[in-house]
């Protein structure tokens, strides 16, 4: 994925979906933040900020943030929608090893009994479905990765939604995409949301698949090309 990208510095993050930035020209402006979680380590005064622009002149904040840059040079990208941008692309180009050779891709599915929406649901030749749910990580504590960064209600139905998908016979596969530099292992949170830990342990040994890919930031003149390529594990 290629995104024509300006760099800023961060003045301080507020209102979850804000930020205020100093641009190249020393003045500043707020942007847009696709980001619900805490950005812990992503969001510290004075790291670089890469961002898009849009030309939708009914937008408020033309800018998005999408890319910080910290003071220890790691690449993180903060704009949890493209974690399903990556994946799409990943399983289009069949990187992801484990999820290969399907004949149909659907977006959004609604499935299970909580009311919930799979990311992606895959079908193959035979016919078997291939539930895949996303999450982004970008967590990085004393050189390790973790997952969530907050308590996440939102994530414990989902574990639950695929334990019940395994146990009615489909695939059911938890993607975490690494979307920091500096992470090359992934464990749960245990220290943030306890229920989710336990519920992670439990889904693994219900059958739910836990993988995870590390993206990979490549600056190309004002684009930046960030793409899924290397599978890194995950520390139940």
């Amino acid at each position: 994925m290629e995104i024509p990208l300006k760099k800023a510095k961060l003045i301080k993050r507020y209102k979850r979906f804000l930020a205020d930035i100093t641009l190249e020209d020393h003045s500043e402006c707020t942007i847009h933040v696709a980001n619900t979680g805490a950005m812990t380590g992503c969001a510290e005064p004075n790291d670089l900020v890469w961002y898009s622009t849009s030309d939708n002149l009914k937008r408020k904040y033309p800018f998005s943030w999408e890319l910080t840059q910290t003071q220890d040079k790691h690449f993180i990208c903060v704009n949890t929608i493209r974690a399903n941008q990556l994946t799409e692309q990943a399983l289009l180009k069949g990187t992801i090893t484990e999820l290969q050779d399907f004949t149909s891709l659907s977006r959004e599915v609604k499935y299970g009994d909580e009311n919930s929406k799979i990311d992606f649901h895959l079908t193959d030749k035979s016919g078997r479905e291939t539930y895949i749910e996303v999450k982004s990580v970008t967590l990085l504590t004393a050189n390790q990765g973790y997952f969530p960064d907050a308590v996440t209600l939102r994530g414990q139905k989902h574990l639950r939604e695929l334990m019940a998908i395994a146990a009615q016979g489909h695939r059911a596969v938890l993607l975490f995409a690494v979307l920091h530099s500096g992470i090359n292992d992934v464990k749960p949170a245990e220290h943030i949301d306890i229920n989710y830990a336990k519920l992670l342990r439990e889904a693994s040994q219900q059958g739910v698949e836990i993988i995870a890919y590390k993206a990979k930031f490549k600056k190309e003149q004002h684009n930046f090309n960030i793409f899924l390529a290397d599978k890194v594990p995950v520390i139940i």
